[in-house]
């Protein structure tokens, strides 16, 4: 389904924060017998012999090109031919690409799975914030239970890496990075997660905020600390940045600020943020989502901050909300800025919508990007993949011998077809493993 854009007047995440700104069936694909042990050379006792750590998926067209084997060990794409007796996994001639990497997801705010919640309209970030709080204290179902369902369905759906936030506040105190940690706990043979103690309150204008998010870095529980507009929404630049970096500088984490605000008051917070990363030898530890008022830049003023950007190794992230919000990944990337792409919020009281299908949101990525030639529909891929790879700091999943082996296997014609139609996700590999089939988590 396309994205349709809203009513003239509707309030809705999007039009609130552009305000702001201002294998097909199992029988299909399936293990097939290996070869008699005797095939195989001895090895020694408890010790797997090469054979036995070895996948080959047959017939597959890597990135819909001709059809081949490829060959898995370690968890890593291997060259060369498989030893005998290796495990063969029949791919039925379909496409293999590269798992999709989540670069900026909230699980702990879903309802994914329970029943349908009705939202009540809402203008401001405290207004939402008001009715995240009151969901929460709705739900019979856990953090961890709601945040396993739907990062087990992101899975099913070919994501391999996460970066996922929790918000963080006196209305939950640890909660939501709890219950992330959890899920995390529970998925660790499946998905790479990354968790941001988000403080969607605000970190100064809520009193208590800031000792939560200490505890959870000392605790050792979260990847991250996060910040959200320190001028738009704290109302305090340098206290909420110097409290932000300071809790990640104690601690040895990184940080991922949300921000919002548009014109001078999104750029002096990206100034900000650049000094303050200098200041702490933290480059290449920071990200910055969002970001709404970099695509209303002058190309002059664009070029100058991506260069300060790439030179302190910070690195941006996308949902890719609006035409108007997207970020110029191209153009970022050509200064050495890293750029992923990320789902947000998936039916949490914010919205309705979100589904944590990546392949869906590189088709939104080139929706709202009015792309139509092939190159740019495999960009829109690539940012799904290789983009949010950059900033969690993961290798790329390229299909090359030494990449690790985590792909999705679909029926299709071509890498940009498949981002037009956006088909079933057959087959799952993570680190060699299958991990879902028919769109399926294998729990």
């Amino acid at each position: 389904m396309q994205p349709s854009p809203a009513p003239a007047g509707a309030v809705s995440r999007r039009s609130m924060l552009a305000g702001a700104a201002a294998v097909a069936g199992a029988t299909a694909v399936s293990a097939v017998a290996a070869a008699p042990a005797s095939a195989a050379a001895p090895v020694a006792a408890g010790k797997p012999d090469r054979a036995s750590r070895t996948v080959v998926f047959r017939d597959v067209r890597p990135f819909g090109g001709a059809a081949t084997d490829l060959v898995v060990v370690d968890g890593r794409i291997a060259d060369g031919p498989a030893p005998r007796g290796a495990k063969a996994v029949n791919g039925g001639g379909r496409i293999a690409l590269p798992s999709l990497v989540d670069a900026h997801i909230h699980p702990d705010k879903t309802t994914w799975g329970g029943p349908w919640v009705s939202r009540r309209p809402a203008e401001t970030i405290a207004d939402f914030v008001e009715q995240d709080v009151e969901l929460f204290r709705a739900q019979t179902r856990s953090v961890a239970e709601r945040a396993y369902g739907l990062m087990s369905h992101a899975v099913g759906r070919g994501t391999r890496g996460m970066r996922a936030h929790a918000d963080v506040a006196p209305a939950y105190g640890l909660a939501g990075v709890e219950g992330l940690a959890e899920a995390r706990r529970r998925l660790r043979h499946a998905l790479d997660v990354q968790i941001v103690a988000f403080p969607q309150h605000g970190v100064i204008r809520t009193p208590g905020t800031a000792r939560l998010l200490e505890e959870g870095a000392r605790r050792g529980i979260v990847d991250m600390i996060g910040g959200i507009d320190p001028i738009g929404f704290d109302h305090a630049l340098d206290e909420h940045l110097d409290t932000v970096f300071g809790i990640a500088d104690r601690h040895g984490v990184g940080v991922d600020i949300h921000l919002h605000d548009g014109g001078d008051e999104g750029v002096r917070a990206i100034r900000g943020i650049i000094d303050r990363t200098r200041a702490l030898s933290l480059a290449g530890k920071v990200t910055i989502s969002h970001v709404f008022c970099l695509p209303g830049l002058s190309g002059r003023d664009l070029d100058a901050l991506a260069t300060d950007l790439a030179d302190q190794d910070i690195a941006l992230t996308t949902v890719a909300p609006s035409r108007d919000l997207v970020l110029p990944i191209a153009r970022l990337r050509e200064h050495g800025v890293r750029v992923g792409l990320g789902s947000d919020g998936v039916r949490d009281s914010w919205s309705p919508f979100g589904n944590a299908d990546m392949l869906h949101r590189a088709h939104i990525l080139g929706w709202v990007t009015d792309v139509r030639l092939d190159e740019e529909l495999a960009d829109c891929y690539r940012a799904a993949a290789h983009g949010g790879a950059d900033v969690m700091g993961l290798p790329h999943a390229d299909l090359r011998p030494g990449a690790p082996a985590d792909f999705v296997l679909v029926r299709g014609q071509g890498l940009p077809q498949v981002v037009v139609d956006m088909p079933q996700r057959d087959l799952v590999v993570h680190g060699g493993t299958v991990v879902a089939r028919d769109g399926e988590f294998l729990s």
